[in-house]
């Protein structure tokens, strides 16, 4: 089943990073107009409503007890500018999300059709069908209004159940979490490195290496390393690692970092749809035109909020999977001897020889 938000979240996507639109005669012989005059449409009448308000007080002729109304009204009439600032700034900061370069393409792409009406993008203007509108209403709350084309229906904000939402730490739109950053920071966390291979910024350097704990040994101290073919019948040793051991050492701070993701699962599912889910590389997701990765697994925001528990679980588990095979991965993979000597190029077939007879020896087969 086709997944409109995604479909109609990259079409506008690739339609405005396209340099096309400067090539479209059409387009540039005709007049765009973006000027929704949205706070004037708003205001027109409430200066002469103001006046009337004031002369029924001065002149007691009030249509409630006390002038209730009237001044209920002027109240709200004097603080409406500050809440129209308020509102417009609260609602250009949630729809300027639609732009971050991992945005989750699973978000309602509503929100990021209004984002380009509000910026001026091309084909987003009154002259293209287009409707932006501010209302004040009576209880003294405002309202916002989008329609246009795109829209399957007007796309309506009211300003107080947005500011509910952003001091309950809710957003309308989904952002996805850095997961790059944090990786990286966790690194340095999970106690798989020496401390002294920790920057000063906190990044790990360069040339950390796994410490020796975590390093396959024989029985007698030395290295058990695996041998890998490099061509012309030559070969060399790279370090074995315990994967398990690894696991558990890093599993405690894997688990606590999921924890505070899940403490937003908004921020949840994104980074599920946009990197967790199929698990691809941090390479993969960079060269990817966009990161919605999940496909058919995508989580909803409207369906699958909030979390169940197995999605939760499932969730951990992916993530400790795309911590391992990304990141530490790189500090495992074909890692040469620490010993000098045994880091040379070898004869292969000799190498196994010896091997095969020290394997024998070890375990009083001959």
């Amino acid at each position: 089943m086709e997944n409109k938000n995604v479909t109609n979240n990259l079409i506008i996507k690739q339609i405005n990073e396209s340099n096309a639109i400067a090539y479209n005669k059409k387009y540039l012989a005709e007049s765009s107009n973006y000027d929704f005059r949205i706070l004037d449409n708003a205001y027109e009448g409430t200066g002469k409503l103001y006046a009337n308000l004031k002369m029924a007080i001065l002149n007691k002729q009030c249509t409630t007890p006390n002038c209730y109304f009237e001044n209920t009204t002027l109240k709200q009439l004097e603080e409406a500018p500050q809440v129209s600032i308020d509102f417009l700034q609260n609602v250009l900061s949630e729809l300027s999300t639609v732009e971050d370069p991992n945005f989750d393409p699973n978000n309602d792409y509503q929100y990021t059709v209004a984002n380009c009406i509000m910026t001026a993008k091309p084909g987003f203007s009154r002259t293209d069908g287009y409707i932006v509108s501010l209302s004040l209403n009576e209880d003294g709350s405002q309202t916002i209004m989008f329609d246009g084309p795109m829209f399957e229906k007007p796309l309506v904000i009211n300003n107080t159940a947005l500011t509910s939402l952003l001091k309950s730490g809710t957003s309308l739109i989904a952002s996805t979490p850095d997961i790059n950053k944090d990786m990286l920071r966790l690194l340095t966390e999970v106690g798989v490195f020496s401390v002294d291979d920790v920057l000063d910024d906190g990044s790990l350097a360069p040339n950390a290496r796994v410490k020796e704990e975590f390093i396959i040994k024989n029985p007698d101290g030395s290295y058990d390393y695996e041998i890998i073919e490099i061509g012309g019948g030559k070969g060399r040793n790279i370090l074995k690692f315990d994967m398990d051991k690894i696991q558990r050492k890093a599993s405690p701070f894997i688990n606590a970092e999921v924890a505070g993701l899940l403490s937003s699962e908004q921020e949840t599912v994104a980074a599920w749809n946009v990197y967790i889910s199929k698990g691809t590389s941090v390479e993969e997701d960079d060269q990817m035109v966009q990161n919605a990765n999940a496909g058919s697994t995508s989580w909803s925001y409207e369906n699958d909020l909030p979390l169940s528990q197995d999605k939760k679980v499932l969730f951990e588990s992916k993530y400790k999977d795309y911590f391992m095979n990304n990141y530490i991965k790189q500090f495992i993979t074909n890692q040469l001897p620490v010993v000098e000597q045994d880091a040379a190029v070898f004869d292969l077939s000799e190498a196994r020889k010896a091997k095969a007879q020290k394997f024998l020896q070890d375990n009083k087969l001959t």
